[in-house]
């Protein structure tokens, strides 16, 4: 059996490079271990490959507990810590009001309705991000 799935409980959550950025989209529920695991991988990425953006798209989550923000504020601590900013994209009305209703701020994240306004965003900040097709200078 594979490592990853007999210590977490569930396939892993894959974390790809695009230029400066990591882009890591959750689908469906997370499990806390899957959760914690992520975490890991995240902040051994952003070491790893010295990005200066991380991008989690969370559109395809229907619900936030709790423990799952916590999550992401952390990922968004370590990230600061690592001269990384994070911001989350794809947030949907249900999960922001779960949020808020919890009482969670979610310090160090910033948001953007869509993974391309994610990228824009970091863009904007200086990541060197590919965004739409590559044209040669005339």
């Amino acid at each position: 059996m594979n490592d990853d799935l007999s210590r977490t409980g569930a396939a892993p959550v894959p974390v790809l490079r695009l230029g400066d950025v990591l882009l890591v989209t959750l689908q469906g529920d997370l499990h806390d271990g899957t959760a914690e695991q992520l975490q890991q991988d995240i902040v051994e990425a952003i070491a790893r490959s010295r990005v200066t953006g991380v991008v989690i798209d969370i559109s395809g989550v229907e619900i936030v507990d709790s423990f799952l923000g916590r999550v992401l504020a952390e990922i968004a601590a370590n990230a600061r810590l690592l001269a990384a900013q994070t911001v989350v994209s794809g947030m949907r009305p249900a999960v922001a009001i779960t949020l808020v209703e919890l009482g969670l701020t979610l310090p160090g994240l910033r948001t953007a309705l869509s993974t391309e306004a994610a990228l824009q965003l970091l863009a904007g900040a200086g990541a060197s991000v590919p965004i739409g097709p590559h044209r040669e200078p005339r």
